[in-house]
């Protein structure tokens, strides 16, 4: 026989799922700002000279 799952496991699977795909989308944006900034930082760099 196989037991059923409390509703708070399945609460916390759930949970998980949602802080996993909110990690995947803060990586995007990390990258998005990093490159937004470096290319930011070149176009200073070159205004300086």
């Amino acid at each position: 026989m196989e037991t059923e799952e409390t509703k708070q496991e399945r609460r916390e699977k759930k949970q998980q799922k949602k802080r996993d795909k909110i990690q995947q989308h803060g990586h995007s944006l990390v990258r998005v700002y990093k490159d937004a900034v470096l290319k930011r930082a070149k176009q200073t760099k070159k205004d300086e000279r």
